[in-house]
């Protein structure tokens, strides 16, 4: 019987050196690492954006504010006035871009956290109402742009736009439609070489996985993970997390690798931290972070 043991054992151990995928399925997070509360008190939480310092800054939106977290100083309020902003997101320049839906405007907040806009009104008519957004490696912006009802907006507004779709402004302040067959798009996120794009379709409970072409344009539309995700994020591996009840971890093949509970349900995720190795979440009422084996990628 002792022969027959060992014999497995080193049968298991040559598969595993032989195929190391097996030995690291799923294995991404850091050993006794558990989900913790880094703040509450909120209404509700959205938007992570990472800075070159690896803060992680974050949107309370019905209290129409940003705050900052720091893995050292703990929260803080970054602004409060930002014209409802949702979305975020760093560019090359360190400035905060947001999608903001109390003027259905995608804007950036400048040194002096004065807010600037960057584009509003799709063919002469007001946006449904940006909501997430990712910068690729040229500068151009991808957002979505759903449309949910909002108490701040007037009483006779209405939803215009004949298209729930995703949007590229590209670095010449030029803007296309690139999605339009959505029933509701909503997180969206790219590789860092730029060349593959996932966006969610939130309420068909869909992620789909598109071809980047040099001129931002979107082809090969391929069904990715079977989730409406709210926010997703992207590692260093090029795994995918999205945010639908809890968090799904899916490897670029669309394989799912992990799932993760939360406290309360995620809305979104973004990777903080000097080593981009915490996973920030957002989720309701409060925020989360997780120790990751893995790391964030801009």
């Amino acid at each position: 019987m002792k022969n027959i043991y060992y014999f497995s054992i080193c049968i298991l151990s040559i598969l595993l050196f032989s195929f190391p995928e097996w030995k690291d399925k799923g294995d991404i997070i850091a050993e006794n690492a558990e989900v913790e509360m880094a703040g509450t008190g909120f209404k509700f939480t959205e938007g992570p954006a990472v800075n070159s310092k690896g803060q992680i800054y974050f949107t309370d939106q019905p209290n129409d504010r940003i705050h900052i977290w720091d893995s050292k100083k703990g929260i803080s309020l970054y602004l409060e006035g930002t014209r409802r902003a949702n979305g975020m997101y760093f560019d090359e320049q360190q400035q905060l871009l947001a999608c903001a839906d109390e003027f259905n405007q995608l804007i950036y907040f400048d040194s002096n956290k004065e807010i600037h806009v960057i584009y509003e009104d799709f063919e002469g008519k007001h946006l449904n109402g940006p909501n997430d957004l990712w910068i690729n490696n040229k500068g151009g912006i991808y957002f979505t742009d759903p449309y949910y009802q909002r108490n701040w907006w007037d009483e006779d507004h209405t939803e215009i736009q004949n298209t729930r779709g995703v949007y590229y402004l590209n670095p010449s302040g030029e803007i296309s439609r690139v999605i339009n067959d959505f029933k509701k798009p909503n997180g969206i996120i790219g590789t860092p070489n730029g060349k593959t794009l996932y966006v969610a379709d939130i309420e068909d409970d869909k992620i789909w996985k598109y071809s980047i072409e040099n001129d931002g344009g979107l082809t090969n539309k391929t069904f990715f993970a079977p989730h409406g995700s709210d926010g997703m994020t992207i590692d260093n591996k090029g795994n995918v997390y999205l945010t639908s009840g809890k968090i799904w971890v899916y490897n670029p093949k669309g394989e799912l690798i992990k799932e993760i509970e939360t406290p309360e349900k995620p809305s979104n995720v973004c990777f903080g931290g000097k080593k981009r190795d915490i996973l920030f979440i957002t989720a309701r009422t409060s925020v989360y972070t997780l120790k990751m084996k893995v790391n964030g990628v801009d």
